[in-house]
């Protein structure tokens, strides 16, 4: 089975020494969001987790722990976007982020690692030439260390048109334009790119439109071949393979104005302070009245990947 850690929370760089004890003691609880008394335990072992997924902005605080997963295959996204502070409050330097980039592509291997310039939005500062110019400086670094970029561009969510207000949708034209010229700067490093949740308007150029992580990349990644159930994405225009997330909405302490899965910042604030690195759960502990379910979990892996 694949594991999940980053579609509600960035766990390497907030809680990198959480996941370390979780990996040690062997199992993680995690509380349904909607209905919290409702709990999953998962086992974290290798002979069960074929691969852990990772989407995170900042890489380094898990480099400690690398021997830890060293026998679970893995997958990780690392986003690096050309903001600054005052979209981005904590995010890292993006020389440092690049240069984490190419170290952690040197650990798992270039087949397991991919590149987010998400999500996209235009505005007089970050324009769109300004983002052709980023995007072609930010992969001329990483070319060699990833196969794989992926571009989206902003959801107005109410989380997002509450913490961004500013923030406008990209129109079809500006989405066209930057897609088609994108393609050609990821090609020209090696790199496949594949727009997230756009549909189809940009496969004529050459993208790959047909999912940023299906269960290919995550065979590709371990060199093994799945026989996953059957999943819908995430919505509607989501095609990839996203289950079993160990993660906590709330959570992210890097505070990006257009982050979907944060409140108001002082809820994630709040949240953070009830975070113990020695919890079976990233923030609290059980409760009272909690249903803890032992997920049924077993290997997908029926082979080597030809």
């Amino acid at each position: 089975m694949i594991i999940n850690t980053g579609q509600r929370t960035d766990i390497p760089a907030f809680y990198s020494e959480w996941f370390a004890n979780r990996l040690r003691e062997g199992f993680v609880c995690v509380r349904n969001p909607y209905y919290p008394e409702q709990v999953s335990r998962y086992r974290l072992d290798p002979s069960v987790v074929d691969c852990v997924g990772f989407c995170t902005k900042n890489p380094a605080p898990m480099f400690r722990y690398m021997d830890l997963l060293k026998d679970y295959g893995q997958y990780w996204f690392v986003t690096i976007t050309p903001y600054g502070r005052d979209i981005e409050a904590n995010v890292k330097d993006k020389h440092q982020l690049l240069e984490d980039f190419n170290k952690l592509s040197e650990i798992v291997g270039v087949n397991s690692i991919g590149w987010r310039y998400d999500p996209i939005f235009i505005t007089d500062n970050y324009s769109i030439e300004y983002h052709l110019r980023a995007f072609e400086k930010m992969a001329t670094a990483l070319d060699g260390y990833t196969k794989t970029a992926v571009i989206s561009f902003i959801d107005l969510y109410a989380k997002v048109k509450r913490n961004f207000p500013e923030a406008r949708e990209v129109t079809k034209e500006q989405r066209l334009f930057l897609g088609k010229e994108m393609v050609k700067i990821a090609s020209a490093h090696g790199m496949t790119l594949k727009p997230c949740a756009e549909g189809d308007d940009l496969a004529r150029f050459g993208a790959d439109c047909g999912g940023c992580m299906r269960i290919s990349d995550y065979e590709k990644a371990i060199g093994k071949k799945l026989d996953a159930p059957k999943k819908k994405g995430a919505r509607a225009e989501c095609a990839c393979y996203l289950s079993c997330d160990i993660g906590a909405y709330n959570t992210c302490r890097h505070l990006c104005k257009y982050c979907y899965a944060n409140a108001e910042p002082s809820k994630v604030l709040a949240q953070s302070r009830r975070h113990d690195p020695t919890s079976p759960f990233l923030i609290g502990s059980y409760e009272k009245g909690d249903v803890v379910n032992d997920v049924q979990q077993k290997t997908w892996i029926i082979g080597e990947l030809i």
